[in-house]
């Protein structure tokens, strides 16, 4: 299990589990990610990451992507 930030470019991912407090869980889980749910790092500057979740594509601080485990 690694965050997200570390996975690669352009490789789905299963999310394994999100880490953080309750209200930063529930974000994330309002913008798509869920324990199961598949995500593609789209892009990678300074850290920040484009990812595309249910077809979606978000834009993610690095802190916010730490939280995120696949």
């Amino acid at each position: 299990m690694m965050p997200l930030t570390m996975a690669p470019t352009g490789q789905e991912n299963t999310v394994k589990r999100i880490t953080g407090r309750d209200e930063t869980r529930r974000f994330l889980a309002n913008l798509g990610f869920v324990e199961g749910g598949s995500v593609t790092v789209i892009s990678e500057v300074s850290g920040n990451l484009i990812v595309s979740v249910k077809d979606t594509r978000i834009a993610l601080s690095k802190s916010m992507a730490n939280r995120v485990m696949v």
